[in-house]
């Protein structure tokens, strides 16, 4: 079983990664971000790094889906490759930061990894407004993350709605953190197993 967590820069995906993974005895599978060679400089100089970047991330995500299906385990992943496509690279070429030229040779090469990419058996977006998103980016306290302006965020959100109000490849969960705090809550943090438990097995 391969389920997958999607949400804007600071929507709690990590988190609820590894809260899910110990409850349903899943492994866990994260975004390669320590180990990103890229990071750090396209948060100094988006323009430059762009490109670099998203084909950084692109073979990443691939490698990982790739072990996914050759594991036979239950997994459950930190971001999507369709993410890194539909949101993150699309928004740097609406921006004038990744050049047409390029940002088309990523989409071909996304596209043919796509081919040979099955959807997750449940996609769980996590929605959370701006002031969220900012709340929890300074608590985490990342340097490379103090830079991203409201507008970038704000751009990924519009994005990431976009996206999922599109979405068809399988089952959808969106729970929206605006009013939740499964890190400190048990209570809702039992919620979203709920929920979760409900789409995956249909109980009520």
């Amino acid at each position: 079983m391969h389920i997958a967590i999607a949400g804007n820069i600071g929507a709690g995906k990590t988190t609820l990664t590894q809260l899910l993974a110990k409850n349903f005895k899943w492994k866990p599978q994260f975004e390669d971000i320590d180990q990103n060679p890229y990071l750090d400089d396209f948060y100094n100089d988006m323009e430059t790094w762009a490109f670099n970047l998203q084909i950084y991330f692109l073979g990443s995500r691939f490698k990982q889906i790739k072990e996914i299906r050759e594991s036979g385990l239950d997994i459950i992943q930190d971001r999507t490759i369709h993410e890194d496509a539909y949101i993150f690279a699309s928004n740097l070429h609406d921006m004038g930061l990744l050049m047409t030229r390029d940002y088309e040779n990523y989409l071909t090469v996304f596209n043919l990894m796509n081919s040979f990419v099955q959807a997750p058996d449940l996609l769980i977006y996590l929605r959370a407004s701006i002031p969220t998103l900012v709340k929890q980016i300074h608590q985490r306290g990342r340097e490379y993350e103090s830079s991203i302006s409201i507008e970038y965020l704000n751009r990924l959100n519009e994005k990431y709605e976009e996206w999922v109000k599109n979405y068809n490849e399988g089952k959808l969960l969106i729970i929206d953190v605006d009013n939740l705090d499964f890190v400190n809550n048990p209570e809702d943090l039992g919620y979203i197993y709920d929920k979760v438990d409900a789409e995956l097995h249909g109980l009520f």
